[in-house]
């Protein structure tokens, strides 16, 4: 595979002078202070050059590009797909990454063609693999998400630098405490607790760990064949889907709604919990927690 050539920065942001045309000074005897009316059209004539200038900024941000090396299925029905990407020639990129939870911006090389907005990721795989960056892509027409799940190997991105602490897991560590660990995730927000579980938080030197992994029906479920793993790394995992087809014996519904279902905590003041997924599931599962008496300070998120 060809080694995707290193860019260097782009220039820096062009300068934005002022012209300012002197006037006579007045005399200390006639001098006034700005009325307090002509504020805010002062504001409004200063609002368009801040604005220009954050615009500067924003496209100055620096992209490295970099080849694909693997692109394929991640789920039974094809919707979800995994999509790994070579940092053998970004050595310090993948060096940043230091934290379960972050993420970046990914965008496709237009060729020419269409300008797509780049789209914010998390890093799947752990801190520290290696000299790649996997991502968990659900392709969605008409955005980077279907052009990076119809790429192949060798084909090139570009990655913006990692963005985001990650899960802040010092407030659960060590696993004293919290001897308990709630864990939520939903679609492609599993990506996350990969990086997680596979990085590793001392899940087997605690009581109990739960994975609440909701899904529309197995076929749109990623990661299956990793679960064994997971397991056997101290997790128990429970798939709870929303459309299941009659043969499923498990629990249906959202993630959410099976923990509360079952709840079951023993200590609250030694459990914590870790949620990647849809707002209204990190909302219900937040307000239930601090109820039964969960410090708030012990729900991490990744952002």
């Amino acid at each position: 595979m060809a080694a995707a050539a290193a860019i260097s920065a782009p220039p820096g942001p062009p300068r934005l002078a002022l012209h300012l045309h002197p006037s006579p000074s007045p005399s200390p005897s006639s001098a006034s202070p700005l009325p307090m009316r002509a504020l805010p059209a002062l504001r409004r004539r200063l609002r368009p050059l801040t604005t220009a200038v954050r615009a500067v900024k924003q496209d100055a941000a620096v992209w490295t590009p970099a080849p694909v090396s693997a692109v394929g299925a991640a789920t039974a029905d094809g919707s979800i797909f995994h999509v790994a990407v070579d940092l053998s020639d970004a050595a310090g990129l993948a060096e940043s990454y230091t934290a379960p939870g972050q993420y970046l911006q990914i965008r496709v090389p237009s060729g020419g063609g269409e300008e797509i907005k780049p789209a914010f990721m998390a890093v799947a795989s752990p801190p520290g693999a290696g000299a790649r960056f996997e991502f968990l892509v659900k392709s969605v027409p008409g955005t980077t998400a279907e052009r990076l799940c119809g790429l192949r190997d060798g084909g090139v991105v570009e990655l913006g630098a990692v963005m985001g602490k990650g899960f802040p897991l010092e407030r659960i560590t060590p696993p004293d405490a919290a001897q308990a660990v709630l864990i939520f995730a939903a679609g492609t927000g599993i990506s996350t607790i990969r990086s997680l579980v596979e990085f590793g938080f001392g899940a087997n030197e605690r009581a109990d760990v739960r994975l609440y992994y909701g899904a529309r029906s197995l076929k749109t479920m990623a990661y299956q064949d990793r679960f064994k793993n997971w397991e056997s790394a101290g997790l128990k995992i429970i798939p709870v889907l929303s459309q299941p087809d009659d043969s499923w014996k498990g629990e249906r519904g959202y993630a959410q709604h099976a923990f509360l279902r079952a709840k079951n905590i023993v200590n609250p003041s030694s459990t914590g919990a870790v949620l990647c997924g849809q707002r209204q599931m990190q909302e219900e599962v937040t307000t239930a927690l601090v109820a039964d008496g969960v410090s708030q300070d012990k729900i991490l998120t990744n952002f």
